[in-house]
């Protein structure tokens, strides 16, 4: 009998041990994925987001992504000729440049990621809020403060919009049936025009409405970070408070982590933020004891 077994196999063996007691606690759960930033534009990221959405469900856990897409939206409407303005962040949208990004989303990126999840040996679906009357969307509403006036003003983003109501049906009958659904950020207005929902308020509102027991938000950077640049491994909602006090998070930052509180708020057990140019990230993040991103917890 040969004790002198391949030391890479014997890594590999011991891998899986490890995985063990978070495939048993996560067997029949659903996390919520946010795919996005500029890992969307790279095929080899692709493949390897694939391949894990695909690991995720064929261990029993369902997974759901949302995807964004604002770089592509924003190349189609220069293509286009369509201006764009931006408030605080967020593009004005309308009713042309709405059209634009549900072709984007919808058309492209989501049947990208379909083939991407085809091709690694999934089943996915491809949908957006729209489908099924799944997401319901309210126009958001958002003031600003005038630089000249001071003066507090309302601003009018157009066809932008945030989930008011989510029905579950559709998401839970692809899941039973084997299906992983990938969700373009497209929801009905109240009046059925279309509405662009922000790809994380989608994946938060949704990781919510489905009971996930995670959300993952991926990004283009390695998570959240100290003063000294240091990976902050764990947040709680009052410590992501004291940080935006002292300034140690700022930018573009800051939705994200509203997001990732709002979700361990509304039940969802932890939130992370992850590097999506990691290769593999979220399996480093939900089977092993080092974790790789940033955890949010109640």
């Amino acid at each position: 009998m040969n004790h002198h077994l391949d030391p890479v196999l014997l890594a590999k063996a011991e891998t899986l041990t490890e995985a063990l007691p978070y495939l048993i606690r996560y067997a029949g759960a659903t996390f919520v994925v946010k795919y996005g930033g500029h890992a969307m534009g790279d095929p080899a990221a692709a493949e390897d987001f694939a391949q894990d959405i695909v690991l995720l469900k064929a261990v029993g856990i369902n997974p759901v992504v949302v995807h964004g897409g604002g770089p592509q939206i924003g190349a189609m409407l220069k293509t286009l000729g369509v201006e764009s303005t931006f408030v605080d962040g967020l593009r004005v949208t309308d009713a042309r440049t709405a059209r634009v990004a549900e072709m984007v989303l919808s058309g492209q990126i989501n049947k990208e990621l379909v083939g991407w999840i085809g091709h690694a040996g999934g089943r996915a679906v491809g949908i957006s809020g729209k489908d099924g009357n799944a997401v319901t969307v309210e126009k958001v509403r958002r003031t600003r403060i005038d630089p000249v006036s001071g003066v507090e003003e309302a601003v009018d983003l157009g066809f932008v919009g945030e989930p008011v109501d989510i029905d579950r049906r559709l998401f839970d009958t692809l899941s039973k049936a084997g299906m992983i659904p990938v969700v373009a950020p497209i929801g009905l207005g109240p009046d059925g025009e279309t509405y662009n929902v922000n790809a994380d308020t989608m994946a938060g509102a949704l990781a919510i409405a489905l009971g996930a027991e995670r959300l993952f938000l991926l990004t283009d950077v390695a998570g959240v970070l100290d003063k000294e640049k240091a990976l902050l491994t764990d947040l709680t909602p009052a410590a992501i408070a004291a940080l935006r006090t002292d300034g140690t998070i700022t930018g573009g930052m800051i939705p994200k982590l509203e997001t990732c509180v709002d979700a361990v708020e509304g039940g969802v057990d932890a939130a992370v933020i992850l590097d999506g140019r990691v290769p593999h990230a979220m399996l480093i993040e939900i089977f092993t004891r080092q974790g790789a991103g940033t955890l949010v917890r109640r």
